[in-house]
């Protein structure tokens, strides 16, 4: 009787297979993020993000013949040690076809030259954004739906310009991302006609940036331009500006974009005397407001920094494998290429289906991101929009796209 029931078993569940559709599998896809870290709690949304492709992906019939993806999160801590160690997971234990992240500059340069360019694995990242990334000798493996900040640096200096500060002083933090943007708005903000009263590099994560700030202020400059992590320095530097009367009004770039800064400092005090940029969308745009409908009902904000860009760099991994048409490492690249832009059918958010559709019947597709235009260049970049918060009446911060 007991051979009987497992044969009878056994024969239910081929019938329950071969009825829910051919033995579907599971397709991995790493997601290395800085969970833990100076920028934990912008890591949130942004992962948040990723999974929310994924969602769409697999309840409008999964990858390839009716696979699920699976994103295997790993945490690179915003650090390049860390970054390496979560590229080896990924790559040689969860054995992903691809991967999206990490989240951080110096994570990325770290994980990509030590673990996925050698064994051949594309990395999307879609917040790490050091100009340094540009440069890899990758192999065409290494993009980003974040754009660099040889823009963000630039349209940061020209803000500073615009908005009448005619000298500033820089403090960077010692890493990939901050250094890089330093370095950028620096040089524009120079060639914009602006002077530099001061400029140097501090290291993270100090009790007190008190003497090094007390030697900036020495020339005078009418507002201080700090590139750090809010959670590393950021904060800590402006709390020493404003308690010991060095600087009252200051300039950053989207690695201080947080609420803990109005908290911990506050919205009053910050009110008018301080200027964010970060990489932003186009909010009137019908890929933004399909994403934007969909994160809202899924609990977050849209508006979070790298979101969007979380989204599309999941899904534009996902719409890849299904070019190839296997979960084949070798084959990512290219048909990363070929549908991040034209010609093609216009895919938006959340048209999985509408895309599975087209390219099973052997058309092209032009995926249009959340974030913006996704068509990658020759180094894997693309274009970016920038806004710049300030503090609103309401004590939250207020965001404008930068014209």
């Amino acid at each position: 009787m007991m051979k009987s029931f497992l044969r009878a078993t056994v024969a239910a569940s081929l019938v329950t297979a071969g009825a829910a559709g051919a033995w579907a599998g599971e397709i991995k896809v790493g997601s290395v993020a800085g969970v833990t870290g100076p920028i934990a709690e912008l890591v949130v949304p942004i992962v948040a993000g990723r999974n929310l492709a994924v969602k769409h992906v697999n309840e409008q019939g999964g990858l390839l013949d009716g696979d699920t993806m699976k994103m295997a999160l790993v945490d690179s801590q915003c650090d390049p040690k860390a970054g390496v160690d979560a590229g080896n997971k990924v790559v040689n234990v969860e054995q992903v076809v691809a991967i999206v992240g990490a989240s951080c500059s110096g994570a990325t340069n770290g994980m990509v030259q030590s673990v996925t360019i050698p064994a051949g694995v594309v990395a999307l990242s879609d917040s790490a954004t050091a100009p340094s990334i540009s440069e890899l000798k990758d192999n065409d493996l290494v993009f980003r739906v974040a754009p660099s900040d040889a823009y963000q640096g630039a349209a940061l200096a020209k803000l500073a310009i615009d908005a009448g500060f005619k000298t500033l002083a820089v403090t960077y933090s010692n890493d990939d991302y901050n250094a890089g943007i330093a370095e950028v708005f620096a040089k524009t903000y120079q060639e914009l006609g602006g002077t530099l009263a001061g400029n140097q590099m501090h290291e993270p994560n100090k009790a007190s940036y008190r003497s090094e700030l007390a030697t900036l202020a020495r020339g005078g400059a009418e507002a201080l331009a700090i590139f750090a992590y809010y959670g590393g320095s950021g904060i800590t530097i402006i709390r020493n500006s404003l308690e010991n009367d060095l600087f009252g009004k200051f300039m950053a770039a989207d690695g201080m974009f947080d609420a803990s800064v109005l908290e911990q400092i506050g919205a009053d005090t910050l009110r008018g005397n301080i200027f964010i940029t970060q990489s932003a969308s186009d909010y009137g745009d019908s890929s933004y407001k399909a994403f934007a409908d969909a994160f809202t009902a899924a609990g977050y904000d849209p508006v979070s920094p790298y979101a969007a860009h979380g989204y599309d760099a999941a899904f534009l991994i996902a719409l890849a494998i299904e070019k190839a048409g296997a979960a084949d490492r070798g084959k990512i690249s290219a048909a990363l290429r070929a549908v991040a832009g034209p010609p093609g059918t216009v895919i938006r958010p959340g048209e999985w289906a509408k895309a599975k559709a087209v390219l099973a019947g052997g058309g092209d597709v032009n995926y249009e991101g959340a974030s913006g235009n996704v068509d990658f260049d020759s180094n894997g970049d693309v274009s970016g929009i920038y806004s710049v918060n300030t503090v609103g009446d309401d004590g939250k911060w207020s965001t404008k796209l930068i014209e």
